[in-house]
């Protein structure tokens, strides 16, 4: 117990402070970056402090994996350069059994990480991104092309070339009707569909209903029954691709659920909802590959622990960036695009742990 107390006196002060060293550096980089269009449109210094608190929560997000591994790298080094981990390993402790706390330390911190960010990393820095776009006088572009929407349950598709915001207007735009038993009742196709204030429905131009007759379709006049059912709102027909990354798991679980009802490709989507969950295991590989390397060397144990905590980092995201491009592209499966560096790596972890010095 007094060589856990022992560990933990080492690794968790650095550890706090390397984070807070760490997500300090990302905010400023941040600040840096759009400092000069701060200033051309003169945005108030209350507004820059309340954008650099809202992305203090994503920074920390960052900040952790390389805050835990430099701190681990870097006490366990000293540890050897001093020779403590060699009274130890002569006394029969062994490496792993020494470092298990700290193991089981980083498996609580990945779970921590995942419910962090679910919780809120998304909320605050969604409200980071939309005050800076404000801000930066961004101009969002809410047309929408090839848009497919399912309303009442399924039994409304609504279909469209385009969708045009600063006229409210569908064009080349088809509309399906089934039964609750998802049965074809009846296609209306218009060339153009305004949507109307006052009635909040859409009223339909150039339009032609097509009807199920058992051996094809006939075309008649468009009846009230059905253009009195085309209520769903303009609003839903705008630009609004999710980016999974940026809500909750929950809500990224229904987008992926919509985009399939839809028939739209999704394989992009789905790895990012995967990553959501491997990524915050990131704490715990880089603490497994600190522990495989130490005791590669006594000298400069501070810049090695630097050099280690950065390539470490860096290679993880790398093999992460490049399964994920394979996943988006369907080389391999989504959960393998997030989930396999986190494999490889363990994997990696253990061999460089077997043949560690002890």
């Amino acid at each position: 117990m007094k060589l856990v107390i022992y560990l933990y006196k080492k690794i968790i002060p650095l550890f706090f402070g390397a984070m807070i060293f760490f997500a300090l550096v990302l905010n400023l980089v941040d600040l840096f970056m759009h400092i000069a269009t701060y200033l051309q449109n003169n945005v108030t210094v209350k507004d820059i402090v309340m954008v650099m608190l809202y992305y203090v929560p994503k920074t920390i997000w960052y900040a952790v994996p390389v805050a835990i591994l430099f701190s681990t790298s870097y006490s366990l080094s000293d540890m050897y350069a001093n020779n403590e981990l060699e009274a130890l390993f002569a006394s029969g402790v062994s490496l792993f059994r020494f470092t298990l706390p700290v193991l089981l330390l980083s498996v609580l911190l990945s779970f921590g990480l995942f419910a962090f960010e679910n919780k809120y990393v998304v909320s605050t820095y969604e409200k980071k991104t939309t005050l800076q776009d404000q801000l930066l006088k961004k101009v969002t572009n809410e047309n929408n092309n090839d848009v497919i929407v399912l309303s009442e349950n399924g039994k409304i598709i609504y279909k469209a070339r385009r969708y045009i915001e600063s006229t409210k207007k569908l064009s080349d735009a088809y509309f399906v009707f089934r039964d609750e038993d998802k049965t074809l009742l009846s296609i209306i196709y218009a060339s153009t569909a305004f949507w109307d204030e006052e009635k909040e429905r859409w009223n339909l131009q150039g339009a032609i209903q097509y009807t199920p007759d058992g051996q094809g379709f006939k075309t008649s006049s468009v009846q009230a029954a059905y253009t009195q059912q085309l209520t769903e709102s303009y609003t839903i027909f705008r630009k609004t691709n999710v980016d999974v990354q940026s809500v909750s798991a929950k809500d990224a679980k229904v987008y992926i659920d919509h985009l399939k009802k839809a028939g739209l490709p999704y394989h992009e989507q789905l790895s990012e909802y995967y990553k959501k969950f491997a990524f915050p295991f990131i704490v715990f590989i880089v603490v497994f590959l600190s522990i495989g390397l130490t005791g590669k060397t006594k000298k400069n144990v501070l810049l090695i622990s630097l050099a280690s905590c950065i390539s470490a980092s860096v290679l993880f995201y790398v093999t992460m960036m490049v399964t994920m491009v394979f996943a988006k592209h369907g080389y391999i499966s989504p959960f393998m695009g997030a989930w396999f560096p986190v494999i490889f790596y363990t994997i990696a972890s253990v061999i460089l742990l077997r043949y560690s010095r002890t």
